[in-house]
C-alpha cells in the first residue's frame, strides 16, 4: 500500500484572486473536491467526437488552424494569450475550458469561426457545439514584440513545453498507469481546465485541471513561468478507484529512433533522429549522478533504477549540434530537455524507463517516470509536488563531467571473440575542464551478471577536448550485456556514472550474413 507520508506534499498557499464583493474565488481546493467526489463513482469515458473527425489523417488535421486574432486576452495588455485546439485525429474527445477572472468563472464557448479549414466541405461538417480538445499558451518568449507558443495541453494528460529559442519535442504527462506492463496501460485524461487570468504585468500564470481515468482521478495545479527555461510548479492530488500495480509519477514521454549508438534504419541518410538521447537520475542519498543513453529496442524493454532519495530525473537532448542531425525542418538540435525536481521526500522507489520498438520517428516510444516501492490500492490518496523544467540540458544543474557520446562496435569491430563488443564513451565539461592532459585519471568499470570486462582504459582526446573511456566486454549471446563506468581522480568521481544495456535482441549483436 502506498504510504502517503512518504510523499510529503509541499503545497504553497493557494492563489486567491481579488474579486468584487459577493463573487467567490475559485481555488485549487475546489478542483481537489471534484476529483475526490468523482473517484467514488464509476468511471465514464468521455464522449468521442464524430467519426469523420477521428478519421482525419494527422497532416489533414494539422491544416485546421486557429485564427491568432481570436486568442483569449489578445485585446488586453496581458502578456499571456490562449489559443484553442479543435478535436480530430488523435484528439478524440472534447474537454471543458474555463476562464477564472475577477468576475468569476466562465466557460469558453466553441466558435467554429475561430478556425480556418483546408476546404469548405470539411468546414461545413464541423458541429457548432463541437468543443475544444486543448489549448496553447503564448507569451513574448523570444521577442518582446511578438508572442510565441511555449506550452500546449492536448491529448489525454499530455503537455509540451519549450524554453527560449527551442522547438517542441518531448512531453510531460500527469500520471501513468501500468505503463510497460503485460496487463496493458491505461490513459487517464484531463477533462476540465480552469485558466486563471494573470495580472497584466505578471510573468507567470496558473492552470488548474481535473483528471479522470478508469483507475484514478486527480486534481492538478500548474504554475507556469516561461523564460530561458520554462518552469512549471506542479501540485497534484490523486485518488485511486482501483488497485494500480505500477503508478507512474511525473512522467516524461519522448522519441528515440536512432543515434550514434545504433544502426541507421534502411534508407535513412540523416546521422541521428531523436527528441532525447539519454536519461539522467540524481540520487541525493548517495550523491550519484547516472546517465543512461536511450535505445530503440527490438522488443519492449522496461528497466528500473533504484533510488534511495530522489533529487531529480529527466530526459535530455544533450547533442545540440545541427551536424548530428542535418534536418533543416525537424531541427532536432533545438528540442528541449526536461528535468523533474521533487519537492519534499518522495521516499524510496525507482525511476522506470520504458523503451518501445518503433519503425518511425512519428512515434513517441520512450517513457520515464518515478514509481514508489509499493503499488497503489483502491481508496489511496496521494499528494505530490515538484518542479518541471523545459529547456537546455543544463536544467539539471549537474556539476560533474557528463557523457557526450556513446559509440558501440559489434564483434567484427572488436576482437576475434564473436561475443565481445567495444564501447567508447566520451566525457566532457564539469571538473574535467580544469584537468591537465596528463592527469592521472582512472577508469572505473563493472559489468552485470554474466558480463566479463576484458579491458578498459581512459585517454584524453585533444582534438575533441574529451576524456575517452574505452571498454571491451563480453557476455553470453543469449543474455543482456550490462555495464557501468565512470572516471575518477585521487579516489573521487570526476563524472556521472554511465550505464548501458546491450540487449540480446539488439541489432548490433546480430551476426552479419
Amino acid at each position: 500500500m502506498i504510504d502517503s507520508r512518504k510523499l510529503r506534499p509541499v503545497f504553497p498557499l493557494l492563489c486567491l484572486l481579488l474579486m468584487p464583493s459577493g463573487v467567490r474565488a475559485f481555488t485549487f481546493n475546489e478542483v481537489v473536491d471534484q476529483a475526490r467526489t468523482l473517484s467514488t463513482s464509476e468511471y465514464t469515458a468521455p464522449k468521442p467526437v464524430p467519426q469523420f473527425l477521428r478519421d482525419l489523417s494527422y497532416s489533414r488535421y494539422q491544416s485546421i488552424q486557429f485564427r491568432p486574432e481570436s486568442s483569449i486576452w489578445r485585446a488586453s495588455d496581458s502578456p499571456f494569450q490562449i489559443m484553442m485546439m479543435q478535436p480530430g485525429s488523435v484528439y478524440s474527445h472534447a474537454v471543458e475550458l474555463n476562464i477564472v477572472e475577477s468576475e468569476g468563472v466562465r466557460e469558453i464557448p466553441f466558435r467554429k469561426g475561430d478556425f480556418s479549414y483546408p476546404d469548405e466541405e470539411l468546414g461545413k461538417r464541423i458541429p457548432a457545439d463541437l468543443g475544444y480538445s486543448g489549448f496553447k499558451l503564448t507569451y513574448p518568449l523570444n521577442n518582446p514584440e511578438a508572442t510565441d507558443q511555449f506550452l500546449v495541453f492536448g491529448g489525454a494528460s499530455y503537455f509540451r513545453g519549450v524554453g527560449r529559442g527551442q522547438v517542441f519535442g518531448l512531453s510531460g504527462r500527469a500520471v501513468t498507469v501500468d505503463t510497460g506492463l503485460p496487463s496493458g496501460e491505461e490513459f487517464p485524461a484531463f477533462t476540465k481546465f480552469w485558466l486563471v487570468r494573470p495580472a497584466n504585468d505578471a510573468d507567470k500564470m496558473v492552470v488548474l485541471a481535473l483528471l479522470d481515468g478508469p483507475s484514478l482521478t486527480g486534481a492538478y495545479r500548474f504554475t507556469v513561468s516561461p523564460g530561458e527555461n520554462t518552469v512549471i510548479d506542479v501540485d497534484a492530488r490523486l485518488f485511486f478507484r482501483n488497485d494500480v500495480e505500477q503508478p507512474g509519477f511525473a512522467p516524461l514521454t519522448s522519441m528515440f529512433y536512432y543515434g550514434e549508438n545504433s544502426r541507421k534504419p534502411r534508407g535513412e541518410w540523416r546521422p541521428e533522429v531523436h527528441d532525447s538521447d539519454g536519461l539522467v537520475i540524481h540520487d541525493e542519498a548517495t550523491g550519484e549522478w547516472l546517465w543512461r543513453p536511450l535505445v530503440k529496442p527490438e522488443k519492449l524493454r522496461l528497466s528500473y533504477h533504484d533510488v534511495e532519495r530522489l533529487a531529480g530525473f529527466g530526459l535530455m537532448q544533450r547533442d545540440q549540434h545541427f551536424r548530428s542531425y542535418e534536418d533543416s525542418e525537424a531541427r532536432y538540435e533545438s528540442r528541449p530537455s526536461a528535468w523533474v525536481e521533487p519537492k519534499g521526500d518522495w521516499g524510496s522507489g525507482q525511476v522506470a524507463l520504458v523503451e518501445i520498438p518503433s519503425n518511425s520517428e512519428a512515434n513517441d516510444n520512450i517513457v520515464a517516470f518515478w514509481t514508489p516501492d509499493e503499488p497503489a490500492r483502491a481508496g489511496d490518496a496521494v499528494k505530490l509536488s515538484y518542479k518541471l523544467h523545459f529547456g537546455q540540458p543544463e536544467v539539471s544543474s549537474q556539476p560533474g563531467g557528463q557523457t557526450a557520446a556513446t559509440f558501440i562496435g559489434g564483434s567484427e569491430a572488436a576482437v576475434a571473440n564473436e561475443n565481445a563488443y567495444r564501447f567508447v564513451i566520451d566525457f566532457q565539461d564539469g571538473s574535467l575542464d580544469s584537468l591537465a592532459a596528463d592527469a592521472a585519471v582512472i577508469s572505473n568499470v563493472s559489468g552485470g551478471e554474466g558480463v566479463e570486462v576484458l579491458e578498459h582504459f581512459v585517454q584524453y582526446v585533444e582534438v575533441k577536448d574529451v576524456w575517452r573511456l574505452s571498454v571491451l566486454a563480453q557476455a553470453n549471446p543469449s543474455k543482456s550485456l550490462t555495464l557501468r563506468g565512470f572516471l575518477s581522480l585521487d579516489g573521487e568521481p570526476l563524472t556521472e556514472t554511465w550505464t548501458y544495456e546491450l540487449g540480446a535482441d539488439s541489432a548490433l549483436r546480430q551476426q552479419p550474413e
